[in-house]
């Protein structure tokens, strides 16, 4: 027992499964168990390739509420995750994780191309690509190819017409950042 109260008992029957490990929610498509019916129902989404939450600044849909709000930190800016270390603060909890290695000096991950040492397996992958000419993530409509994601989601902006980025001042549009900042420096 831990102490928690709740006002209702079905609230309680759900918090003790935290305790216990019993998951009665099972998905009939693949077996998988879950302690909420809310996680389950989450889940079935994979199945159906439903995905009910739309970002209403750029349209683009996910199957979980999670990575709808995660996504949500890249038009507004909101970083919650703080370093206790330095007080930089990151949109995404991982990338606070990678950042604190720095502070350790726990960084496991060395090219073997080059030597230079990473804190994350991501950005050892990413580096490695600079050794070679892997270019993975194809763009559908043209079929050009880049190194990294991020790349190939700002050159599909040039297909979409997808302009994430809005001056507050006068709400011109932009497809990236950094013309942004270029503009905002003008007002």
């Amino acid at each position: 027992d831990c102490g928690k109260s709740f006002a209702y008992r079905a609230t309680l029957t759900a918090h003790q499964r935290t305790h216990t490990g019993e998951k009665p929610f099972t998905c009939a498509d693949c077996g998988k168990s879950f302690t909420y019916r809310s996680a389950l129902a989450n889940h079935q989404h994979t199945h159906t390739g439903e995905k009910p939450f739309t970002c209403a600044d750029c349209g683009k849909s996910f199957t979980y509420r999670s990575a709808f709000t995660n996504h949500q930190r890249t038009h507004i800016g909101e970083k919650p995750f703080t370093c206790a270390d330095c007080g930089m603060s990151f949109a995404y909890r991982a990338t606070l994780s990678s950042h604190q290695c720095a502070h350790t000096s726990e960084n496991p991950f060395t090219c073997a191309d080059c030597g230079k040492i990473f804190s994350s397996k991501y950005t050892l992958t990413s580096h490695q690509r600079t050794h070679s000419s892997e270019k993975p993530f194809a763009c559908a409509d043209c079929g050009r190819s880049f190194r990294h994601r991020s790349a190939l989601t700002i050159h599909q902006r040039r297909h979409t017409g997808e302009k994430p980025f809005t001056c507050a001042d006068c709400g011109h549009s932009f497809r990236h950042r950094s013309a942004l900042t270029t503009h905002q420096h003008r007002h």
